[in-house]
């Protein structure tokens, strides 16, 4: 069994999609959702999918060591960012290298690093007049959205197109794609 655990900041559609997806995979299931947020919608999803959730403030994650205790006591092989703003600790990241993920609201290397997140990436690739975005899902390194990238989906920017229609597109693609893409991640996984 691969135990999965997935980081969340807010509404938790992406967790909610990965969750259910995984729910009919043999040998792969979300067993745990953290989110550094206690307001974070993701915990209400959490619940009424009977997955266990953990809240965490910048002590755990970053001085006590807290955060890669539960992901050790849960036995967890594979995490999921999936709308996690914070960046990995390095403990965390050398314990899961290779094994963590995360999905951003653009084409990297444009519009990722510090900052860059929701609206804001959306608002920034009509800004600048773009014809495409679309979403990248990649391995987590010590850099924001700078780790490897696994896979890319492309969607057309139309005339008349705003941040919130770009950002419909978006979550398209995201619930298309993300829970295929981890799926195939872990099973490259020794």
């Amino acid at each position: 069994m691969k135990n999965i655990a997935i980081f969340a900041s807010g509404s938790g559609t992406n967790a909610q999609n990965l969750i259910e997806y995984f729910s009919n995979e043999k040998g792969k299931k979300v067993t745990l959702i953290l989110s550094n947020r206690s307001d974070a919608y993701v915990l209400e999803r959490a619940a009424k999918l009977s997955v266990p959730s953990e809240i965490f403030d910048r002590n755990d994650f970053y001085i006590t060591g807290r955060v890669l205790e539960l992901l050790e006591n849960s036995v967890i092989d594979f995490i999921v960012l999936a709308g996690f703003l914070w960046l990995v600790p390095s403990d965390i990241i050398e314990r899961y290298r290779g094994r963590i993920v995360n999905i951003h609201p653009a084409l990297l290397p444009s519009y990722g690093g510090k900052g860059m997140y929701g609206s804001r990436v959306h608002e920034a690739v009509i800004a600048n007049g773009e014809s495409e975005s679309g979403i990248t899902i990649h391995f987590v390194n010590e850099v924001y959205d700078a780790g490897d990238i696994i896979f890319q989906a492309k969607c057309k920017i139309e005339p008349g197109d705003n941040p919130e229609t770009l950002a419909e597109k978006i979550h398209e693609l995201e619930q298309e794609h993300f829970p295929k893409v981890v799926k195939e991640v872990l099973a490259s996984l020794h």
